[in-house]
């Protein structure tokens, strides 16, 4: 069972992998992809429906919504929860927590 972090009334019970992307070059100018990971506590929630269909309208399929500790955030765009790679397409800081918004993708 993760260990339960509490910060003033809210309780990070979850576990995630934010996961950073970087592209370098190798000594023959061809691109290597690198990834590196970091666990952090998080809660998880359902999209709600405004933000499903304001998502829906840019071509976005939203399906959670994941509140870190701000500090916790160094602009990564992969999110790696329960197995499933989810990319992150929109953020929004709320006090001392950070709401990352996620959709799944094929090849995230």
């Amino acid at each position: 069972m993760p260990q339960v972090i509490q910060f003033g009334v809210l309780t990070m019970a979850d576990v995630l992998i934010l996961i950073a992307q970087a592209i370098s070059l190798d000594d023959y100018g061809n691109e290597i992809a690198t990834e590196t990971e970091r666990q952090v506590f998080c809660e998880v929630y359902s999209i709600t429906q405004t933000e499903f269909y304001a998502a829906a309208n840019t071509e976005l399929n939203p399906e959670y919504r994941f509140d870190i500790f701000f500090g916790d955030y160094q602009g990564e765009d992969v999110i790696l929860y329960n197995g499933n790679r989810y990319a992150i397409y929109r953020t929004y800081r709320n006090g001392d927590t950070l709401e990352l918004y996620a959709e799944r993708k094929i090849g995230a």
